[in-house]
This record gives structure tokens, C-alpha cells and sequence, in this order.
């Protein structure tokens, strides 16, 4: 899914089933926090890839 950072406006591509926290690669704050299943996703989503 691509997301937005709320702290900088960075937009990145992310999965959802995340096995780690996920960082912005500019601000290095938290996108999406890793639960064992599917993310809990921290930034605004744009769209869901394919």
C-alpha cells in the first residue's frame, strides 16, 4: 500500500503483513507498527497496490 507520512508528507510503498516496524525513510518516524498479523498502520493511507 503507499502511505503517506503525517510528520513530513513523505509517500512510500509498505506491506501490509508487516513483520517489523516500518520507518519513514526521511523523518524515521513510525509508519506501521508489526502485531504478528497484518500492520497497524500509523501514516495516511493513499491507495492499496496490487
Amino acid at each position: 500500500m503507499k502511505v503517506k507520512c503525517s510528520k513530513c508528507g513523505n509517500e512510500q510503498n509498505i506491506f501490509s503483513k508487516a513483520a517489523t516496524n516500518v520507518k519513514c525513510l526521511v523523518c524515521e518516524s513510525i509508519l506501521a507498527e508489526s502485531t504478528g498479523g497484518n500492520a497497524k498502520i500509523k501514516a495516511e493511507v493513499i491507495e492499496k497496490l496490487k
